[in-house]
């Protein structure tokens, strides 16, 4: 397809930091005047999308938040954020799968040109066109969260094998509960009480309160039945690396995604990554998984969001005035599902 656009402004709104060392949400500033990304060079093989909303990582605030080595990765000033839904402003010269005015979805690579700015510049790999029936806030919520929880189940697990996903509350948490129902898992979660019943109207057919049961001895007690676990806590429990050996199968996989930045987080990730079983250390496969954007994956979960048999599912919607509130909201860790702000 040719380059094609409608009319777009020569400078835009996006929410920018130079670096964050009172936390991002205090660090964090609207400016009300600067350049669209890519807007004279769009490459040739990427979208420029109009943000309508954007749903919030903890990437979004730990990576500004990691001081020198923040502007290894990004270089600032920058505009943070990952996921976002809109409308197609702009296509590249080679793009032929989305047009102008086109409603889509997806996410893009931590980068200075972050999803709360009005604009972004999307890959191709990245988006997904919005399917008839649903919404641009709840597609918004797909492309970390979704990715990675597809990414984890999907390619190692059958129909019938059970999953134990730790943490099925959260943003990953929540579409890894549905996503291993929709290829057929049987699926045991762990959360607080209070967010018991969300967890079994998402599909869980068993949910441990891990404030009021030991996580590890309730899967020990089942025997070696699971295919796969789905760690999106990382440090609680510490050991249930270790403890996997007494209810994951012998061809099991232990996958995980989650952890704080704390130097007792860092000791459990190194110890699951590299002490041998001889020396205490788990026996069963274990795999960190990092999210890659893939056309594929957005358009399946999209698929299945029209179907559904899956959803987003959203603890608040922020103004996009309100985007420091919402970091705040977002590091106190509680939230159920995603956090999203909203363009409109």
């Amino acid at each position: 397809m040719a380059d094609a656009s409608i009319q777009t402004p020569n400078e835009m709104r996006a929410w920018m930091y130079d670096s964050a060392p009172n936390g991002l949400e205090k660090d964090i500033k609207l400016v009300k005047n600067t350049a669209l990304p890519f807007h004279q060079t769009l490459p040739k093989d990427a979208i420029l999308v109009k943000v309508h909303y954007a749903s919030l990582n903890p990437a979004d605030y730990k990576i500004p938040e990691l001081g020198m080595l923040a502007r290894v990765l990004v270089s600032s000033p920058a505009t943070p954020g990952l996921d976002f839904s809109g409308i197609v402003a702009q296509t590249g010269d080679a793009v032929s799968t989305f047009s102008v005015g086109q409603k889509v979805y997806g996410r893009v690579n931590p980068n200075k040109y972050g999803t709360l700015g009005e604009y972004v510049c999307a890959s191709v790999d990245g988006c997904a066109a919005l399917p008839e029936g649903v919404s641009l806030k709840d597609a918004s919520c797909i492309g970390t969260a979704g990715q990675t929880a597809y990414q984890c189940i999907v390619p190692n697990v059958k129909q019938g094998d059970k999953v134990f996903i730790n943490g099925g509350s959260g943003g990953t948490g929540t579409f890894g509960i549905q996503i291993a129902k929709a290829v057929g898992c049987h699926v045991t979660t762990s959360c607080s009480e209070k967010n018991v019943e969300l967890c079994r109207r998402l599909g869980a057919d068993e949910v441990i309160d891990y404030r009021k049961e030991n996580v590890g001895d309730v899967l020990k007690s089942k025997g070696q039945v699971y295919q796969l676990v789905v760690d999106n806590v990382g440090s609680t429990p510490p050991d249930l690396h270790k403890a996997a050996d007494h209810f994951l199968l012998p061809e099991g996989k232990f996958v995980q995604i989650g952890g704080q930045m704390s130097l007792a987080d860092f000791k459990i990730l190194a110890s699951r990554m590299l002490l041998p079983s001889i020396l205490g250390g788990g026996k069963r496969e274990w795999e960190w998984v990092t999210t890659k954007n893939t056309h594929e994956d957005l358009e399946q979960i999209g698929k299945w969001m029209k179907e559904g048999k899956v959803t987003s599912v959203i603890d608040e919607v922020f103004r996009y005035e309100d985007v420091p509130k919402a970091f705040e909201q977002l590091k106190q860790g509680h939230t159920k599902g995603k956090i999203v702000v909203s363009s409109e």
